[in-house]
Formats: structure tokens, sequence, C-alpha cells
């Protein structure tokens, strides 16, 4: 996927992209409750879409786990920015490189950190999720993904 909308890490800066009106307005407000709960959740067997991003903070060092919306399309993972790629866990993954991600009960270790937007990276979206769920990121104003490689591939 070699395109003018594709991001590599290590690169310049990207781009800045913020979260929709409706993502700033009626989601970010709820995080405070959801992310709790999500994160219990998230990355387990069986539950589909909801994973762990396990990352590096890129000041502190600290270790951190974040839940992610997330999808597989072969060895890519795709990360879809709903709060937009200045998000904190997603600036960390960019300057480390990469992390683990935590997903149906299975730690992969990723690399390989691209910024896409939906309409560069829309064969492996396509691959990776449903026609509901690829609807809900049109709802969600959802721009650009963040794609992770398999680091063993």
């Amino acid at each position: 996927m070699n395109g003018s909308n594709i991001h590599a890490a290590g690169t310049s800066a990207p781009a800045v992209v913020r979260p929709s009106w409706f993502v700033r307005v009626v989601i970010r407000p709820l995080t405070k409750v959801l992310n709790p709960v999500m994160l219990t959740l998230a990355g387990r067997r069986h539950v589909r879409m909801a994973a762990q991003i396990r990352h590096v903070g890129r000041k502190s060092g600290r270790p951190y786990v974040t839940p992610v919306g997330a999808g597989r399309a072969g060895d890519t993972f795709v990360i879809p920015l709903t709060f937009g790629n200045q998000s904190d866990w997603s600036r960390n993954i960019r300057a480390a490189g990469g992390g683990t991600i935590r997903m149906n009960g299975v730690d992969y270790p990723v690399n390989q950190p691209q910024l896409a937007s939906r309409a560069e990276a829309a064969p492996v979206v396509r691959a990776a999720f449903g026609p509901v769920m690829r609807a809900g990121f049109g709802v969600l104003g959802i721009r650009q993904v963040l794609l992770l490689t398999l680091a063993d591939a």
C-alpha cells in the first residue's frame, strides 16, 4: 500500500487528523466511564472488535494498556482511529515502532505502524471488518486507520 495518504513511523510528521464533532461531543465524555469496562472485556476470547493495545509512554517510559477497536486481515492489524491520530496511545505506538496487541485472548507483537486514510486502506479494512462495522466508521466520522504488521511475519 504505497500511496500518498500512508504515513510510516519515523518519517516526517503526519497531518493532524482530529476526531469528528460527534466523537468529541458525545463519545469522548463517555470514555471515563466506558474505558475501564472496555479494558476488562477487550482482548478476551469471543469479544469481537475490541482489543487491548500495549504500548510504552514516549516520554515517561511507563507501560500502558489501552482498549481499542481492531480487526485483522492476514498479518495486518487495523485499528480505526476514532479519536484521531493525536491520541497518546497512537503517538506512543508510532514513536516506539510497535507494541503488542491482544485479540481474542492471544497476544501478538506488532510493528511497522502506518497511518492510512480509510480510502487508501479500503482493501484491508474490507478484509478486517464486516459491512456493519465499516458503516459505523462513517457514522463516527473515522477518517484514518493505524495499520500494524505482525512482527513474526
